[in-house]
């Protein structure tokens, strides 16, 4: 790359903060600004990246380069002082976008769900099989302790989400779609766009590039009709080139099933995760990895941070969960996790992320819920929006309340914990459940129940 110094506005967002240590291994001059301090903030700073809490005008020195993310007001300080200063501006998924042009095997991983999880599962059959792969994840893969690596090989495995069209700005070598389902709503407005915007991705892809889908679902069945290059399927109920077999489940709920007569054993819950794995076969048997690397890869992926995690297991054996699900399908599958995992009651505490999607999904997000056996509704995360939706948390609990009479809302994460502590019976399951800092609530749980221990 032909850049000496580089700022990123955001630096540390998950997405940003795995570029920011790319560039540095990279050997480029890196610094960048955050509104406030974070675990990314904190890693980077250990590396040795000069980090500004607060975006200030002054930050923006002898730069020649700019990243910064959509969600950038053009009022921010630093976007205005480099627009002033004549420096080159890029936003996040424009610089991925040139990233992927530097690799002959960039594997985009897209869908609604489970674009973490199959990436995850992809680089860590890749590192198996020592095929040195650069990763760019939008979660903490276990195995490696980051959501990011830096590689010498062709290899490289990005997250290419579909929010405001932005995996239209890479160019991967390998598309895997995972599902299209109604989300985002607010930037798409109706479903047909976000299939437009899955088809408009598709036909980006060039005659010798490959395509790998989900053939259970219709609407990424249609993809292949305008794919240029070679199309790979994968699924469970409609024949396909990599179909899973005698699928079974042991007492925790993980999977075991046959592809192709290889047997595949995992280690993550769910019948989703059988979807994921089959993506993740047929991705890295397409390039030819070694059948026993793909095998070992996916029995030792365990999960990324915020996906069904088990965060600890507290007194009389209450074991506590912690899972990044914001859209009703996927707590769907969060619900099917919980019913393969032995358990006396469920607790669901669920925090709405963003009023739009809230709006939008409100039956959906009752319908799923009331199968909880508890469920406590926190304060709706805004994220980057106002409420001009005129939604509010009682909606929610109101709809549920029709099918389950076990719904609270409680606006404050301490109450949370207290009403949780004081309530919680042996071999209960808590989770905490949405894309915000929802998890605080099972953390400070875990911690009370510690101190409670220690004293």
């Amino acid at each position: 790359m032909n850049y000496n110094y580089v700022h990123l506005i955001g630096i540390g967002g998950s997405s940003m903060s795995g570029i920011a240590m790319y560039l540095f291994e990279s050997g480029i001059k890196v610094s960048g600004s955050d509104a406030a301090h974070n675990h990314n903030v904190e890693k980077l700073e250990k590396a040795g990246i000069k980090i500004t809490i607060g975006h200030n005008y002054e930050n923006i020195t002898n730069q020649d380069l700019v990243i910064y993310s959509k969600a950038v007001s053009d009022d921010n300080p630093e976007l205005v002082a480099a627009k002033e200063k004549n420096i080159t501006l890029m936003e996040r998924a424009d610089f991925i976008g040139d990233m992927t042009k530097s690799f002959n095997k960039a594997i985009g991983v897209s869908g609604t769900h489970g674009k973490s999880t199959t990436s995850s599962m992809i680089a860590l059959c890749l590192l198996e099989a020592n095929m040195d792969p650069t990763i760019q994840l939008g979660a903490v893969l276990k195995a490696t302790g980051s959501n990011y690596r830096t590689g010498k090989s062709d290899y490289f495995v990005l997250e290419a989400c579909e929010f405001k069209d932005q995996f239209l700005s890479f160019f991967p070598n390998a598309e895997v779609i995972l599902n299209i389902d109604a989300d985002h709503l607010d930037y798409f407005k109706t479903f047909d766009n976000i299939k437009a915007s899955f088809k408009k991705y598709v036909e980006k892809l060039n005659p010798k590039d490959v395509l790998v889908t989900n053939n259970d679902d219709i609407s990424c069945q249609e993809l292949f009709n305008y794919n240029k290059g070679t199309n790979i399927s994968f699924g469970i109920e409609n024949e396909s080139d990599y179909q899973a077999t005698d699928i079974t489940f042991d007492e925790n709920g993980c999977a075991s099933f046959k592809i192709k007569e290889h047997l595949v054993k995992l280690n993550v819950k769910g019948m989703h995760n059988v979807y994921n794995a089959l993506a993740c076969f047929a991705i890295c048997d397409y390039y030819k990895i070694p059948v026993e690397s793909i095998l070992k890869g996916l029995e030792k992926y365990t999960g990324v941070e915020r996906r069904f995690e088990l965060l600890a297991t507290i007194k009389d054996n209450i074991k506590v969960y912690d899972d990044y699900a914001h859209h009703p399908t996927e707590i769907a599958t969060t619900l099917d996790s919980v019913r393969k995992t032995s358990h006396h009651e469920s607790w669901a505490v669920f925090q709405p992320h963003t009023y739009s999607r809230t709006k939008d999904h409100l039956n959906e997000f009752a319908n799923i819920l009331k199968n909880f056996d508890h469920i406590i509704i926190a304060k709706i995360y805004a994220a980057r929006e106002q409420n001009i939706y005129n939604v509010k948390e009682e909606d929610l609990v109101n709809l549920i309340k029709k099918e389950n009479n076990n719904v609270i809302y409680i606006d404050e994460f301490d109450n949370i914990v207290d009403y949780l502590d004081k309530n919680i019976q042996k071999d209960d399951i808590v989770i905490s459940i949405g894309a915000g800092p929802i998890n605080d609530v099972c953390l400070k749980l875990i911690n009370k129940n510690e101190e409670a221990t220690s004293n």
